[in-house]
């Protein structure tokens, strides 16, 4: 049977609540839904890693970050500085993780809803304009994320400021914004060590090349 008949996304995600943190409400995150299934990505990727992926690894982040939260909030109550100051790394980590991973699952599509298509409209547009055609974005993607030291990102985004399109890159699971307030991220590449989930990395170029999808970026006209 195949795994989109056997795991059904929708199931996963949990009503968000509210921690509150001295005059501030700050919200827990829930796992997100996929638009589909896990089986829909095949060849590219297969189900039983995007089940893994999505419903362990996104998982974890989720119940670290909510966790980080909660603890937060109470050293804060009792005025517990070290505490705070201690659970930072962990609330960066755990929800740069979340929020890179939720714009992964939206970059990413089947084949018949317009995955592996080229970039049309005006992405396309500011594609060839700032990186000379899509085979040389792929290009430099690939580049850079093959010279990151261990895990991370590769990052295709718009600087509003420049009113360009970039290729950043970030360690582990530091967001894009880390690179600079006025980045959006568009496309996130996530680049695994070695040792993890093998079978991703010998279909990431496949990624890099079929799953840019058209997103609008009124700002680069």
């Amino acid at each position: 049977m195949a795994l989109r008949s056997l795991f059904n996304t929708r199931t996963l995600a949990r009503p968000a609540r509210t921690v509150g943190l001295g005059l501030r409400g700050i919200q827990t995150v829930s796992l997100p839904d996929l638009q589909y299934d896990y089986g829909a990505l095949e060849p590219a990727i297969s189900g039983e890693i995007m089940q893994l992926h999505h419903q362990k690894h996104h998982q974890a982040y989720v119940t670290n970050y909510n966790k980080a939260l909660e603890q937060l909030d109470q050293a804060i109550s009792k005025g517990d500085t070290s505490t705070v100051v201690k659970l930072q790394s962990a609330i960066k980590f755990n929800g740069g993780g979340h929020v890179n991973h939720s714009i992964f699952w939206k970059n990413l599509a089947p084949a018949n809803e317009g995955g592996g298509e080229p970039p049309k409209s005006s992405l396309g547009w500011a594609i060839d304009t700032h990186f000379g055609s899509l085979e040389a974005l792929v290009q430099k993607m690939n580049a850079d994320g093959a010279a990151l030291q261990g895990s991370g990102w590769v990052w295709l985004g718009l600087d509003k400021e420049l009113k360009r399109l970039v290729v950043e890159t970030t360690g582990n699971q530091d967001p894009l914004v880390t690179k600079g307030p006025s980045l959006v991220p568009l496309l996130g590449i996530d680049v695994l060590g070695a040792c993890i989930l093998p079978t991703v990395q010998e279909c990431q170029t496949r990624l890099s090349e079929k799953h840019l999808e058209s997103h609008e970026l009124e700002l680069c006209q």
